[in-house]
């Protein structure tokens, strides 16, 4: 009895410590992906896979873990974005600081706050003041064909409602066109010529919606839509920040039955400025969880402009936003990132290049400060952000044991975070997967995960037993 008791011991002693070599768990990968992996005791530092991790690769939104940090090291724990309204002479301006969370309700409350002031008639103009910011509201390298969704809306100081419009569109069986609705109070104009169609119509005839779009906020919808028995919701991003805004600011004017005489004009006007009325964001913290667990651009590439602005002391821009960020980790965390392509903050645009060891460092400082909160604030495997679903870690032993970034672009799976294993040991994971593409022509069972999850459940379940080898 007790000889077969050791013997049964034995047997799950040796598969619990199966080695299993990372080539092995790489071969899951499609022909022609590329790979950089960095994983490392986060107590010894001893390494435990290294697989290119000095090649530059696309981050994706795996940087916004580099952009949290340099904001939670230089911005103050009660920084928060501010909208100022002001009065100069006769003109009032509405001095916009960047809020990428300012809703119209709180554009309505400080229309409020002029009424509530004895302002029933402005005698000049209004003013939409958005200096802080400057140059591009698209960084270099973000793809023309996504700059209508709401994931690319413009980073822009004069924001609201994240530069995005709800909507949906309706592809009835028995009709010939589409239909779309929109809000009646938003004001854009959106229509639709594309044809409702059967799967098969579709395939035959290669047809795709598309979505085009104008700098006045107009939308048309072409193409073709399969038979659906729901609509299909659509965000669109504003192309115009500027004159949605001020669409938007004449209906509460209006509501409020203010009466304006001038204009509503964009700029900075001269002269000494009242101040009226003022709203407030959340805090930095609160606004960096929403950006982690998320993955929110808007504010990653709003906050990037501001870190820009303030370091420099000029108004923020994407170049000198990228810029302080390199020059606030290296002073305040000595991480060198002399050599990475920082573009935005979010990681959307496809010129960004970081390498799996820089990524690393910074996730091994944020680990090594937990006083910075940024652990806390990553997704949690199975349980919410972005890893509440993904296939290849949402299950046990996984659930709940990883905290980690993700980032996703055409082509590039990547993770960056921290996994508790079966001993209860801290293992820093840099996962860039780049080139990633399955062929059209395979013909996949329902049942069988993609590669890329097959890839990602062996390899952290291979980190979870601690049976990952580079042999």
């Amino acid at each position: 009895m007790v000889r077969n008791c050791l013997l049964f011991l034995l047997i799950v002693f040796s598969f619990q410590v199966r080695a299993v070599p990372v080539d092995t768990i790489e071969s899951m990968l499609p022909a022609g992906s590329q790979l950089a992996l960095l994983a490392v005791d986060a107590k010894s530092q001893q390494q435990i896979a290294n697989i290119d991790s000095e090649t530059l690769l696309p981050p994706a939104s795996t940087q916004k873990v580099v952009t949290a940090l340099a904001a939670s090291l230089y911005l103050p724990q009660d920084f928060r974005f501010e909208t100022v309204v002001e009065r100069t002479g006769k003109d009032i301006v509405f001095r916009f600081g960047g809020d990428p969370t300012l809703k119209r309700k709180d554009l309505q409350l400080l229309v409020s706050a002029l009424k509530a002031k004895g302002i029933r008639q402005i005698n000049g103009d209004i003013w939409l003041d958005g200096s802080i910011f400057k140059g591009y509201e698209r960084a270099i390298g973000w793809p023309w064909d996504i700059l209508g969704v709401c994931y690319s809306a413009p980073s822009s100081s004069i924001t609201l409602e994240r530069n995005c419009v709800q909507g949906s569109i309706y592809s009835e069986n028995g009709k010939r066109l589409t239909r779309v609705f929109v809000p009646d109070h938003q004001p854009v104009s959106v229509k639709t010529d594309a044809l409702a169609v059967s799967e098969d119509k579709q395939k035959s005839l290669h047809c795709d919606l598309e979505l085009h779009y104008d700098n006045n906020n107009r939308y048309q919808l072409s193409g073709c839509l399969p038979y659906r028995k729901n609509p299909l919701p659509l965000k669109f991003a504003i192309q115009n920040p500027d004159l949605y805004v001020s669409d938007v600011l004449k209906e509460e004017l209006k509501r409020a039955a203010i009466n304006v005489k001038g204009d509503i004009r964009v700029g900075s006007p001269k002269g000494k400025r009242a101040f009226i009325a003022k709203h407030v964001s959340a805090p930095r913290d609160d606004l960096l969880k929403v950006m982690l667990k998320r993955s929110d651009n808007l504010i990653a590439d709003n906050l990037l402009k501001t870190l820009g602005h303030r370091y420099y002391e000029q108004a923020g821009s994407f170049t000198n936003g990228a810029a302080a960020i390199k020059a606030i980790l290296k002073d305040k965390a000595d991480i060198n990132l002399h050599t990475a392509v920082l573009v935005d903050g979010s990681g959307l645009s496809r010129n960004n290049r970081m390498t799996a060891q820089q990524i690393m460092d910074v996730l091994s400082y944020v680990y090594k400060h937990p006083q910075s909160g940024i652990v806390s604030m990553l997704p949690v495997s199975g349980v919410d952000g972005t890893l509440k679903y993904r296939n290849s870690v949402r299950y046990a032993p996984i659930k709940t044991r990883l905290a980690a970034k993700t980032g996703s672009l055409y082509g590039s799976y990547n993770l960056a975070g921290i996994l508790k294993n079966q001993q209860g040991k801290d293992v820093l994971v840099v996962q860039l997967v780049t080139n990633y593409h399955i062929p059209a022509s395979e013909d996949r069972p329902d049942n069988v995960a993609s590669p890329i999850t097959q890839f990602e459940r062996e390899l952290y379940q291979a980190l979870f037993t601690s049976s990952l080898t580079m042999r």
